[in-house]
């Protein structure tokens, strides 16, 4: 009987499916990421999913964040929606005026009245630079209020753009917009998004391919993708306002592509410096992260920053 009984015990063990030991192994992940959030005078929400093979981790993810710019996502992928209905074209010509010009981030606020740039010039600015005037102009085009019922469609209802940039008296939701700014999402909706797109299930495969590939050029490294090792790439957005910043995208390396969250809100420390401890706690984040589900991606060398040592 104890023989059977012993066989019994292997067998079982044998049956437990794969994934099973895959997700205990995220504990691991969840355990490493909560020490480093731990110590960090803020209020932080992680958000993963593996896009490889469907494991999930949240930490605070249902709660809502501000999302300052990383709202311009869900712009972007409701401007191809529109798109693709052939409501409007990505060659259509918008001409830029002195009124419609805003402050913050991008260049066209410098640029003269009377320029011309097409739909997709608006876009990509918009993403690539977090371009404000050139997300107001996409506005224009694609109301706010349709970026809302793009994000019901895709099962996001909590994601939020509330205003143009810079202008609260547009604001469609003003009590929402007083709370949370330009936006408002969560870490389990944005990197939901985020895994459509790279399904091709947001909006086409085709405006989802376009998306991503505009979403690649993003120029801002110095928070999730910042100490990641030679040869990763991301498709990714930021967001920064004084007390929340913002970095959301998929990891792309050799064993897995990977959706990844960090949203925060409460910072004590409002600086912009880029060493600020929301951009290196963003940064040990997303090597951690990429490392964990790429094992077989290159070593990544991680500075020692203001108590975030290397643990190579």
């Amino acid at each position: 009987m104890r023989r059977l009984l012993a066989v019994l015990a292997l067998l079982a063990t044998a049956l437990v499916p794969a994934s099973a030991a895959a997700q205990a192994d995220v504990g691991a992940l969840r355990r490493t990421l909560e020490e480093i959030i731990r110590p960090y005078e803020g209020t932080v929400g992680v958000s993963i999913q593996n896009l490889a093979t469907g494991q999930t981790l949240s930490i605070r993810g249902d709660e809502k964040f501000p999302s300052a710019s990383l709202i311009k996502v869900s712009v972007l992928v409701a401007l191809l929606d529109e798109v693709r209905r052939g409501a409007i074209r990505l060659d259509d010509l918008i001409t830029m005026i002195a009124r419609d010009q805003v402050g913050g981030s991008g260049v066209l606020q410098h640029f003269h009245s009377g320029l011309g740039i097409t739909v997709e010039d608006a876009a990509r600015l918009m993403i690539i630079i977090s371009d404000n005037t050139a997300t107001n102009l996409v506005l224009d085009k694609v109301p706010m209020r349709t970026v809302w019922a793009k994000m019901d469609s895709l099962g996001l209802p909590a994601t939020r753009i509330h205003s143009k940039t810079f202008l609260r008296n547009t604001s469609v939701a003003m009590d929402s917009s007083v709370r949370y700014g330009l936006g408002v999402t969560t870490p389990d909706e944005t990197v939901r998004l985020f895994a459509l797109l790279h399904q091709g299930r947001a909006v086409s495969p085709r405006m989802d391919s376009l998306a991503l590939s505009i979403l690649r050029q993003n120029e801002d490294w110095n928070k999730l993708v910042r100490w990641l090792p030679d040869g990763a790439t991301a498709a990714h957005k930021t967001g920064d306002v004084d007390q929340s910043r913002n970095d959301c995208g998929i990891l792309y390396g050799p064993d897995a592509p990977v959706a990844v969250c960090v949203m925060t809100r409460e910072n004590r420390d409002t600086s912009y410096a880029t060493d600020n401890p929301v951009n290196l706690l963003m940064a040990r984040i997303g090597v951690e992260v990429y490392r964990f589900f790429n094992p077989s991606a290159p070593a990544a060398v991680i500075p020692s920053f203001q108590g975030i040592g290397n643990r190579e």
